[in-house]
């Protein structure tokens, strides 16, 4: 009788460590930092296909958006962090909120669909954003660009979803060397960071965007593969980004893998460890 007891008593204490364990995490990923797992080369070369990241949540406080999601379609969980905190949802508000900076790189709620993105901030609240020729334009003053000779790649299929790169040189056969011309910009509080453009494409021209009061606008590193704020949202695009839908910045990669999975080992970019992104 008394084994059959010390064997309950055990397996009731490991489900309360279990479950004490998923707190702690919840609560460590709500408040402090998310991992992000980069899908898509829409930031490079700043962020790899295969770059692991935590984005910082403190930096600009907490809206319902800090909420994590937990997503494991093959068990049927679909938690979203509305269905958790949309609560806090619709002032365009944050707790402890801070404002970012322009040039940050950030994670956010897309404003229709609820999915994360990660990409440049360029546009503040009440600035005038357009692109011509390729070249970024914030309240009618261009920004400084400086030629910084190619991006090259291996073309092959990247990541989990195994896409290809877009090539300035194309057509490029598998194997190949895929390059792309690289620019340093300079935006104008002196933030500088590497552009990349294959080439004189859709969105190399826009509009003239006014940004919305609590709203921000968004651009990819990788110019001419990046959905973000330059389509509107009605066209299948970001648009403007409220500042509730803000999740944090992005500071530093931790780990980084160019394979289909993390556990290839031999894939591991050993140069990108602890990489901090600028």
């Amino acid at each position: 009788m008394a084994s059959k007891e010390k064997s309950g008593n055990s397996v009731i204490e490991t489900i309360k460590t279990i479950v004490y364990a998923l707190l702690i995490a919840g609560i460590f990923r709500t408040l402090f930092f998310q991992p992000f797992w980069i899908p898509s080369g829409s930031m490079k070369e700043t962020l790899l296909i295969g770059d692991f990241l935590f984005v910082n949540k403190m930096a600009y406080g907490y809206s319902y958006a800090s909420c994590p999601s937990v997503k494991i379609p093959q068990i049927g969980i679909n938690i979203d962090a509305e269905d958790i905190c949309g609560w806090m949802k619709g002032d365009n508000d944050r707790i402890f909120g801070g404002e970012p900076e322009r040039g940050d790189v950030v994670v956010f709620r897309h404003p229709v669909n609820g999915s994360d993105f990660i990409k440049r901030l360029v546009g503040l609240p009440g600035d005038r954003i357009q692109v011509k020729d390729g070249v970024l334009i914030i309240n009618d003053t261009p920004v400084e660009l400086k030629a910084d000779g190619d991006f090259e790649e291996i073309m092959e299929r990247q990541g989990p979803e195994g896409s290809p790169p877009r090539c300035e040189n194309a057509p490029v056969g598998m194997g190949a060397v895929c390059t792309k011309s690289r620019q340093i910009e300079t935006l104008p509080n002196g933030v500088s960071h590497p552009i990349l453009n294959v080439g004189n494409m859709g969105l190399d021209n826009t509009g003239v965007y006014t940004v919305p009061e609590g709203h921000y606008f968004f651009m990819g590193d990788n110019r001419d593969n990046s959905t973000d704020s330059r389509v509107p949202q009605t066209a299948g695009g970001v648009g403007y980004v409220p500042y509730e839908n803000l999740i944090g910045r992005a500071d530093r990669i931790m780990f980084s893998s160019a394979g289909r999975s993390m556990l290839f080992f031999w894939t591991w970019r050993s140069d990108r460890f602890f990489k901090g992104i600028e």
